[in-house]
């Protein structure tokens, strides 16, 4: 039988008969069954997925709607190009390992942060012309690169971010950019694991990431044999002591505290 769906033949020469195969019929009657559950339950929405000309044309249209976004994604990407080659650049910003300079763009680093557009219209340092080099806060060049890619694309490769996840947080937090934050968080939060979970701790404490730091509060202390025999954790225990106050504090369960009278 020529089935109407899953036959090679082109479309201008099938025959004009409307035939499924077996499993095209039970493909096409759950997924019928599952819009029709879906609108079923959106009562502001006609259910109007009744038929296998409804599914065909409701899969179009998804397929439609992601070549669209694809197709504005790769429009949108043309800020990575004017960044990879240089286009034009209106600042030069010099990492803190004497690096050699990254050239960037006024206008798309202010729209990225308030902080920098705030900084780029109040700091006569900021207005200064293209050739003069503007010191950034204590990134190193492959940091810095880092995240002036993400500036410009949106994205941070899994790699980059594995080995930079620190030093955005600081940046995403200084400059405040909400995306970076969000992106970071997640990041930290589905590694959290024996080695590297005080510093997780550090950095949710400084950038203000309260649930991650309540998770790996609770970790350390699930974990504490493990962390207060470790080396390193005398001298991190000294860098953060109000930190260790907290973990300890969270190692000793609560009392009933009793009164004495005077």
């Amino acid at each position: 039988m020529d089935c109407c769906i899953c036959i090679s033949m082109p479309s201008t020469l099938r025959p004009p008969r409307k035939m499924l195969c077996e499993t095209c019929y039970e493909g096409a009657t759950k997924l019928k069954e599952t819009l029709n559950g879906t609108k079923s339950n959106n009562n502001s929405q006609p259910n109007s997925y009744k038929s296998l000309m409804d599914i065909g044309r409701f899969v179009n249209d998804t397929k439609v709607e992601r070549d669209d976004l694809e197709e504005r994604l790769n429009f949108l990407s043309g800020f990575v190009a004017a960044f990879r080659y240089q286009m034009h650049p209106d600042i030069l910003l010099k990492p803190s390992n004497d690096g050699p300079p990254i050239p960037a763009h006024k206008a798309l680093l202010a729209v990225r942060s308030e902080v920098l557009k705030n900084m780029f219209e109040s700091e006569s340092r900021f207005k200064a012309p293209a050739t003069e080099i503007e010191t950034v806060w204590e990134m190193k060049h492959d940091e810095l690169e880092t995240l002036l890619e993400f500036l410009y694309n949106g994205v941070v490769s899994e790699d980059k971010m594995k080995r930079h996840v620190y030093a955005l947080s600081l940046a995403a937090d200084k400059y405040y950019i909400p995306y970076l934050r969000k992106i970071c968080e997640r990041h930290l939060d589905l590694y959290l694991c024996l080695t590297n979970a005080l510093d997780i701790l550090e950095i949710a404490e400084v950038c203000s990431y309260p649930k991650l730091k309540d998770k790996a509060l609770a970790f350390i202390v699930e974990n504490s044999s493990h962390f207060v025999h470790a080396t390193g954790f005398y001298d991190w225990a000294l860098k953060n002591p109000h930190l260790h106050v907290l973990i300890t504090m969270a190692m000793v369960p609560k009392t009933k505290t009793k009164t004495f009278p005077f």
